[in-house]
């Protein structure tokens, strides 16, 4: 079989597994958002952070619990790696630095899990365990819960209420991430990826040195860091290692791991506002960008000319060979198009264009299918954008969903997507400007340029992908891209909340013959066109400079 049939096979083995897992997962979770019961457990844990599950709150309550709760996690997480030299089973390490402790803390509270560290190098088991791996299902758990509140907004008329924030947290965390991720660590086991509390061991020479490797909970780390578009692994290498992805059939089973709830949270979203076309409709967008990415990128892999990339069957710099090209396309735009970042080959290794390719879908916005939650309320502010455009175009006021698009509704939805760019290219060209920043850059010219922008796109976006040729364990790079990720993580989240809040206080407009009609085929083409083009117009001059130029001049 060749390398070419191996990847589109296992790209349509992914797409039917996914298609298989949709309804069913989309309608659990819809029962788990619209439940009034709660388990035991869920009581054990209101009670201890004294929260009332029954209170329904308003955006501006809902927000500081948000805001409340994701702040005590840095500050704990930022104190545990300070600490971590007096605590058992750090296997030796020293507390961490307190750039690099606030970069990691805001990087796992974020659901960005950048990582400008050695994990085998740094972190102990008490640290991973209790700090690392408890963000990932807490942090995954909070963009569930506002993707929720965005689609009560919808669902909910003239009372501005959006539910619990409590209750949604704790009910994703313990109804959703938690069941799904102890059968995948199961999995990831029989798989060969390591579960253990084992120290440093020495497995022979290497170059004259001894060659060590950690142990570690692995397994079940890996499993909410694929399900919850963490990314954060055990080892530098990340999933290109074999401890955490041993294997082709692991590694399909990990992409999907990284897929499979922002696409069905859209079977979710039809099920809350009543009409499951709704959320085909918006699958039927994210599904489209997502194959015709991994297409594009599997093209540009195995057709980049040259003699050497004749003979390995496509560019293979950087890509495991138990793994191939189709596998590491398929990967790479599945990880750059959530916020995962987890990667299975070295990113600055691809080509050209398969770098802008990775780079264009994080600046997206990181919606096709994006990360759990913030894919799901990331593509339906797009959508209010769409229907605006829309509105203008045939000179009525635009309606999504039964609900108008104001001058305050379309307000929040544009602050909203000009937060990540401003970021993203604020803080691209300081580093570039600035003189210390650029000693970081292992390479020059179009390609070095490239690896500033991904750094900041990916932190922006709460991706935590990098171009591995950046040295981002300076003060400099640590500072700010923590604060582009809290920036970029909290900041949308404040006009998500807003909007939905506005939203849910309207009261429904009955549907006309004028009204455009949002779950045909008619309205993904325009939602795909308005994404597209919002994001050409931002980051083209951007991408011209770095993967564009790169890519030409090959």
């Amino acid at each position: 079989m060749g390398p070419v049939l191996a990847g589109v096979l296992q790209l349509l083995a992914l797409t039917a597994a996914l298609a298989l897992a949709h309804r069913p997962l989309g309608d659990h979770m819809a029962r788990v958002y619209s439940s009034d019961r709660h388990w035991r457990v869920e009581k054990w844990i209101y009670k201890a952070i004294g929260a009332d599950p029954g209170a329904q709150m308003r955006w501006p309550a809902y927000l500081r619990g948000v805001l409340a709760f994701s702040a005590a996690g840095v500050l704990f997480l930022y104190l545990l790696q300070r600490l971590q030299g007096v605590l058992p089973g750090s296997l030796g390490f020293s507390a961490i630095d307190p750039d690099q402790a606030f970069n990691t803390a805001a990087s796992f509270v974020s659901n960005t899990n950048w990582q400008s560290y050695y994990g085998e190098q740094a972190m102990g088991h008490v640290v991973q365990t209790a700090g690392l791996a408890v963000q990932n299902f807490v942090s995954a758990a909070v963009g569930m819960a506002v993707a929720v509140a965005l689609v009560r907004g919808f669902a909910r008329s003239r009372s501005g209420e959006l539910g619990n924030f409590w209750a949604d947290m704790v009910r994703g965390v313990t109804r959703i991430l938690v069941p799904i991720a102890a059968v995948a660590a199961i999995v990831l086991v029989a798989c060969g990826v390591i579960q253990n509390f084992s120290g440093i061991h020495e497995v022979g020479q290497f170059m004259g040195g001894a060659q060590q490797w950690n142990g570690g909970a692995v397994a079940s780390q890996e499993a909410i860091k694929e399900l919850g578009t963490n990314g954060g692994g055990y080892f530098n290498a990340n999933s290109a290692h074999p401890f955490e992805n041993p294997s082709p059939f692991s590694n399909l089973f990990e992409i999907f791991l990284i897929l499979v709830i922002p696409f069905s949270l859209t079977r979710t979203f039809g099920r809350m506002v009543g009409s499951p076309r709704q959320g085909y409709a918006i699958l039927g967008t994210m599904a489209t960008i997502w194959l015709g990415f991994t297409a594009l990128m599997m093209w540009t892999e195995f057709a980049h000319p040259g003699p050497a990339f004749d003979l390995a069957g496509g560019a293979m710099e950087g890509k495991e060979v138990r793994l191939g090209v189709g596998a590491s396309s398929i990967w790479a735009v599945a990880t750059t198009l959530t916020s995962t970042g987890a990667v299975n080959s070295a990113q600055s290794s691809f080509t050209g264009f398969g770098g802008g390719i990775q780079l264009l879908g994080m600046q997206l916005g990181e919606i096709a299918p994006g990360g759990v939650g913030s894919g799901l309320y990331g593509m339906l502010i797009m959508a209010v954008i769409a229907v605006f455009v829309a509105g203008l175009m045939v000179g009525r006021t635009p309606e999504y969903l039964g609900k108008k698009i104001g001058t305050r509704e379309i307000k929040l939805a544009a602050c909203y997507i000009l937060v990540t760019p401003a970021l993203v290219l604020v803080l691209t060209a300081a580093a570039m400007a600035l003189p210390t920043p650029g000693h970081s850059m292992t390479n020059s010219g179009a390609h070095g340029f490239s690896e500033i922008l991904y750094a900041y796109s990916s932190g922006a976006n709460n991706n935590g992908s990098a171009f591995a040729g950046l040295n981002a364990d300076t003060q400099w790079f640590n500072t700010t891209i923590g604060l582009a990720m809290l920036l970029g993580r909290f900041l949308p989240m404040v006009f998500v909340l807003a909007l939905a809040g506005s939203l849910a206080g309207q009261r429904p407009i009955p549907a006309t013959s004028g009204t455009l009609r949002t779950e045909k085929p008619l309205f993904t083409g325009l939602l795909m066109g308005t994404i597209l083009i919002i994001t050409g117009l931002t980051y083209f001059p951007a991408l011209a400079l770095g993967p564009l130029a790169e890519g030409l001049a090959a």
